[in-house]
């Protein structure tokens, strides 16, 4: 028999430190929170950001289940504009995921909040282009509950926001950039017919291209320059939270598994160092991660890091040599040659960093001559006399020099040990074992404070050997085996000690622990949906452009109920036949070569630049008041 309390002990801050982690998948979502995740971010079966990465609702819902048994969210990305013909598939999937279990859902299309939702948390999706406690402010009376602040804003906008506001304030801590404002580019559809508002981009920003000036003038050649590297806050994450940051989210839907694990697990490491410094906070699930692994952000997937925009404008926030992930520096390159009947390939490295261990399987890479990142696997490593590495490679290769920096950009022993169970996350719980009148009852309380019970009738017999009785008792009521828990303490109450065999001790135990679960998962409370705060500010006889993103009647019914004179429509309904920004962009290509009217000599005029994206040219323009650039184009009608 078994009774159970779904009564849990609140969190006594007012936002609770939230790590956000992303999911491709519900196996991707369920390692998240293994590794300590206190939410997740997926894609739903359509409507997402990502259209790569959908799911299905029978894997949400799976999903869910597992990520409540930790307390933990999931949150939906369902952050695409929509068509018209659209909006009822859109709500039916609303409540749809609402009955799977999904927390919240993160939305961009305002033509959303026409329709008739279920009871489910709002989050602004940083497509809606949150910048300003204006902006922020009109989402949270709108009745969103919390808001993805756009990348590019520093300590102090943040700041400033959340001074202005009481909505939660989510801020990206890792991960890949996009180099234009989300939700305000349009090249991807401009070139290609695929919209990034609709979760189709096809990464323009991420090729060559070249930068011309006056008269055609070669500024740089076949150069990434519209790439950035990913981001890392690793370093500013008190300053963050210090700004009024209550999620932490790291970017990463359609990355690989051992990223997802990798990354979680070292931002859960840096969070829980921080919650034991303030006891003002705390986190926002609940659950102990253990992990067979260091965690270390260098080993996976990332363009170099950059906090970029936190502490102002900076130089370093580009990879113009390559989008690729060229590793982590290892070494540079002291000698090479062939050796033995076989001809064995093998190159020598010096001033190897403390602590980089080489292994069967490496991979390495380098940046050749032609500035081409190129790679070579090693098929066998060994320390050579001088405290260096000599490593054999698989086949030769071309470009190595001397002197040359390489990078490791595949660890072999620490994929290998991300490729297999790599952390387990556990609940602590109090186990006090007391008598009752017809026999023993087990009480169980786990850190977050919900209780359960069990009970057993037995006939009572008194333990011949006390200590011996005792003592395993309470080794048997900790083994808390493969179950969500572990015991953080084990008390046993009676006046006289009494013998029970191991197995009902092994029963008694089963039955609290499943007791538990159910009591957990009662206990446990979805966000509540927020509330339209009235009266609305107006949006008097504003003039939106397509930068609004008005792609269906709902969404423009929406805005001219807040007063809009005019609403054009969204840049993917190919109306805008004119040259206009495509992107807008804090990445200033001027500010990068030396053309900065701000930063030169008084009396500097800096001249006219394009950008060339294979055959196609964009004019550049620069809004140096608010220090943007922007890259002009038109429709390229795609043949159908």
């Amino acid at each position: 028999m078994t009774q159970s309390s779904a009564t849990s002990a609140p969190c006594a801050a007012s936002h609770p430190l939230e790590l956000l982690a992303p999911a491709k998948n519900g196996e991707f979502g369920m390692e998240a929170i293994r590794h300590g995740a206190d939410a997740v971010y997926i894609g739903g079966p359509s409507f997402g950001a990502r259209a790569a990465a959908g799911n299905t609702l029978a894997e949400i819902e799976a999903l869910c289940h597992f990520a409540h048994r930790f307390g933990a969210r999931v949150y939906v990305a369902f952050n695409t504009i929509l068509k018209d013909e659209e909006l009822e598939a859109a709500q039916r999937l609303t409540h749809q995921l609402y009955e799977a279990g999904a927390d919240a859902l993160i939305v961009q299309d305002f033509g959303l909040l026409k329709l008739d939702l279920p009871p489910i948390a709002l989050h602004a999706s940083t497509q809606t282009d949150n910048r300003t406690p204006e902006k922020v402010r009109l989402l949270e009376q709108l009745g969103f509950s919390q808001v993805v602040l756009a990348r590019e804003l520093s300590l102090s906008t943040i700041a400033g926001i959340a001074a202005s506001t009481s909505v939660a304030l989510e801020a990206f801590i890792h991960g890949a950039l996009c180099v234009s404002y989300s939700g305000q580019c349009y090249i991807s559809h401009a070139m290609t017919g695929r919209s990034a508002n609709r979760g189709e981009c096809a990464q323009i920003c991420r090729l060559p291209c070249s930068l011309h000036g006056s008269e055609g003038r070669v500024v740089a050649p076949n150069s990434h320059l519209l790439s950035l590297k990913d981001m890392n806050q690793t370093a500013n994450l008190r300053a963050l939270i210090d700004a009024g940051v209550r999620s932490l989210k790291i970017e990463g839907r359609l990355k690989g598994l051992d990223y997802v694990k990798n990354v979680t697990a070292w931002y859960r490491r840096e969070l829980d160092t921080i919650l034991t410094e303030r006891p003002g906070l705390c986190r926002a699930s609940v659950g102990r991660s253990t992990f067979t692994f260091t965690p270390n952000p260098q080993k996976s997937f990332h363009r170099g890091s950059t906090d970029y925009f936190l502490h102002g404008r900076q130089q370093d926030i580009t990879s113009f040599l390559s989008p690729k992930y060229a590793g982590e520096p290892v070494g540079t390159l002291l000698d090479s040659g062939s050796q033995g009947k076989s001809g064995s390939h093998w190159i020598e490295l010096g001033e190897v960093p403390q602590g980089v261990e080489f292994h069967n399987g490496d991979g390495l890479a380098f940046f050749a001559p032609n500035r081409t990142l190129t790679g070579l696997r090693v098929n066998r490593a060994e320390r050579n006399g001088a405290g260096g590495q000599r490593l054999y490679l698989a086949e030769p290769v071309a470009g190595l020099k001397l002197g040359m920096p390489l990078y490791r950009n595949h660890d072999h022993h620490f994929a290998a040990l991300l490729a297999k169970p790599s952390a387990e996350r556990r609940i602590a719980v109090a186990l006090t074992l007391k008598e009752s009148g017809s026999g023993v009852e087990l009480h169980l309380k786990d850190e977050a404070g919900v209780e359960a019970m069990a009970t057993m009738a037995l006939e009572k017999q008194p333990a011949r050997d006390e200590a011996r009785a005792t003592a395993t008792l309470q080794e048997q009521l900790a083994k808390l085996g493969n179950t969500d828990f572990y015991a953080s303490a084990v008390q046993i109450e009676w006046s006289t000690p009494l013998f029970l065999p191991v197995s009902l001790v092994n029963q008694l135990r089963r039955d609290g622990i499943a007791a538990l679960e159910a009591a957990r998962l009662a206990a446990y409370r979805r966000p509540a949906a927020a509330s339209i705060a009235l009266p609305l500010p107006m949006l008097e006889g504003t003039r939106l452009s397509y930068l609004a993103n008005v792609y269906n009647a709902a969404a423009e019914a929406f805005y001219r109920e807040l007063g809009a004179g005019s609403v054009a429509p969204a840049y993917e309904c190919n109306e805008e036949e004119r040259e206009v920004p495509l992107m807008i962009t804090k990445h200033c290509l001027r500010y990068s070569f030396n053309q900065c009217p701000k930063e030169r000599e008084a009396g500097f005029k800096p001249e006219p630049l394009t950008l060339q994206i294979g055959s196609d040219e964009f004019r550049l323009r620069f809004d140096c008041k608010r220090c943007e650039m922007q890259v002009l184009g038109k429709l390229k009608r795609q043949k159908r």
